[in-house]
């Protein structure tokens, strides 16, 4: 019923709009650029998944230094963009990083797989606390 008057009509309409433009550009800024990961832990260590698609191992760096845990990807732009005529880019290029707080792990065991977008980090648990390595990518 409410349809049948013409300005509400022409205010969803223009709600709609706002609301896409609105999150197609919130989308852009704050979410292509995330590292999205799931963490569990067991009794024995801490299993970290983060999905990092679209770049090769060595833009990868991870670092466990105070009890943080730090993934670092550096997306490059190999395309020319004066010979291509894009209509809409949304894949993001630049540096990106997220911490994580992980106590309690034996740092000399942490272990990092990338594979198909997919990184693997396995922290195991431990008593003793130091200060902080690089991690290899296998």
């Amino acid at each position: 019923m409410f349809d049948l008057v013409p300005f509400n009509r022409r205010m969803r309409e223009i709600e709609k709009m706002f609301d896409k433009m609105v999150s197609d550009n919130f989308l852009n800024i704050t979410s292509l650029n995330d590292i999205r990961v799931d963490i569990k832990e067991n009794d024995n260590e801490y299993l970290l998944e983060a999905e990092i698609p679209g770049v090769e191992k060595e833009q990868i760096e991870i670092k466990y230094n105070n009890n943080y845990l730090t993934i670092s990807v550096e997306r490059k732009d190999e395309i020319k963009e004066e010979k291509e005529n894009y209509i809409r880019r949304e894949r993001r290029m630049g540096k990106t990083s997220r911490s994580f707080y992980v106590d309690g792990v034996d740092e000399d065991k942490i272990k990092a797989k990338y594979n198909n977008g997919i990184l693997k980090i396995t922290l195991p648990k431990s008593k003793n606390n130091r200060k902080g390595r690089s991690i290899d990518i296998q």
